[in-house]
C-alpha cells in the first residue's frame, strides 16, 4: 500500500444533542475538526478529506487548508458517508486503502492512526482496527466502553471474535477497550455498506457486528492507551487542557 492508495475520511456532522455544533468547538484556538485533520496530516499515510453534510464544517476545513467533500445528510452511519465520500472523491478507484477516523478525537496520536493499517499487510484481513488494555475497574464494567474479544496472533495483535458491551471475556486476564477506528479495503467497505443491519449489530448497538457475522475478518492493532474523544463539556475541557499544553 502505497501513500497515494490510502485516503483518511473523517466523517463530521452537526448531530450532537450534548455538544451542539461540536465539529466547530473552539479548542486552543483551532475548531475540533481542524485538530483531527492535523493529526491525519501529521501521520502521514496518504490524503484526507473530512466528509460532512454541513457547509459551515466544509468552509472551516478550508478555511485551514483542508479538503472536504460534501455527501448526503441522510446516511444512518459514518460508515455509509466515508463510503458516499470514496466514490466522489475517487470514482477511477485508485484508492484501495480506506481509513475512517471519527472527527471528535482531537487528541489522537499520529502513530495511532498508523498503527490501524498495519492488519491489512495480511491479505486475509478485511477490516482492522484499534484497542487498548482495559486499566481501571469501571472500564470493564462499563456497557458504554466496547470490548472487543479475540484470538492473539501477534505480540500486538488480536484476531477478532466478538465486539460486546457486557465484561467480557469471563475470568482472569486482559480485558481490551475498542477503539473505533476503522481501515477498509475497498471492496471490504463496499460490501459492509450493502449489508443489511444484522441481528447481534442491532442487539449490541455496534455496527461492527455486520461484518462479522457476515463472515468477514477484522483484526486488531493493540496501542498504549485509549484516545480521549470528546462527548461532553468535562470531554472538551480535557481536550482544551491537553491541546493548549502542546
Amino acid at each position: 500500500m502505497t501513500e497515494t492508495h490510502t485516503l483518511v475520511l473523517i466523517p463530521a456532522r452537526m448531530a450532537a444533542t450534548r455538544l451542539p455544533g461540536k465539529p466547530l468547538l473552539d479548542i486552543a484556538g483551532l475548531p475540533m475538526i481542524v485538530h483531527v485533520l492535523r493529526r491525519a496530516e501529521e501521520a502521514g499515510i496518504g490524503r484526507v478529506a473530512v466528509a460532512t453534510d454541513t457547509p459551515e464544517i466544509a468552509d472551516a476545513v478550508k478555511a485551514h487548508g483542508g479538503e472536504a467533500v460534501m455527501t448526503s445528510a441522510d446516511h444512518p452511519s459514518g460508515s455509509d458517508r466515508i463510503f458516499e465520500a470514496l466514490t466522489r472523491l475517487d470514482p477511477a478507484g485508485r484508492i484501495d486503502t480506506i481509513i475512517n477516523l471519527q472527527g471528535d478525537l482531537p487528541t489522537i496520536l499520529p502513530d495511532d492512526i498508523r498503527a490501524v493499517v498495519a492488519p491489512l499487510a495480511d491479505p486475509l484481513v478485511d477490516i482492522a482496527t484499534l484497542a487498548a488494555e482495559i486499566r481501571t475497574e469501571e472500564e470493564h464494567t462499563n456497557p458504554n466502553v466496547v470490548k472487543v474479544i479475540g484470538s492473539r496472533i501477534g505480540d500486538r495483535r488480536l484476531r477478532a471474535l466478538y465486539f460486546t458491551r457486557a465484561t467480557a471475556p469471563w475470568g482472569a486476564g486482559p480485558r481490551y477497550h475498542h477503539v473505533g477506528l476503522y481501515a477498509y479495503r475497498r471492496a471490504a467497505l463496499k460490501r459492509f455498506v450493502g449489508l443489511s443491519p444484522s441481528p447481534l449489530e442491532q442487539r449490541e448497538k455496534l455496527e461492527q457486528l455486520r461484518a462479522l457475522e457476515a463472515g468477514m475478518r477484522i483484526d486488531v492493532a493493540i496501542i498504549d492507551t485509549v484516545p480521549g474523544g470528546v462527548d461532553t463539556p468535562a470531554d472538551l475541557e480535557m481536550a482544551r487542557r491537553i491541546l493548549t499544553k502542546t
